[in-house]
């Protein structure tokens, strides 16, 4: 049960920010602010999408949900380090860490799965 209600909360958090990648102009702003390219924004914000796709997708199907779950780990660790490299502070840098360590999680519950 755990693991459908954190699945489905990092999948709706995933859906909805990697939208917000791709569409809004304060993300884009954003990304420059983390010296990041335009064609990295959208390829964050369509991983983001996929990403949170595969998390529900992989209720049904743990394979897919694995593979989701440690894309997912790898780029929030990414985010995270950004978030380092440009010296934002813990407050903005938590977030990214914490959906990290949530993927990590879900990626060990979903291989126990299989």
């Amino acid at each position: 049960m755990i693991i459908k209600v954190l699945a489905v909360f990092s999948s709706l958090s995933f859906l909805y920010y990697g939208i917000v990648c791709l569409f809004s102009k304060e993300m884009v702003l954003e990304f420059k602010r983390f010296g990041v390219s335009s064609w990295q924004r959208v390829l964050t914000g369509i991983l983001q999408v996929l990403g949170g796709i595969g998390l529900i997708f992989g209720l049904m199907l743990p394979l897919i949900g694995l593979m989701a779950s440690i894309g997912l780990s790898a780029l929030m660790l990414m985010g995270f380090l950004v978030r380092l490299k440009i010296k934002d502070g813990l407050i903005k840098s938590l977030p990214s860490f914490l959906y990290m360590i949530l993927n990590i999680w879900l990626s060990m519950a979903f291989f126990q799965l299989l």
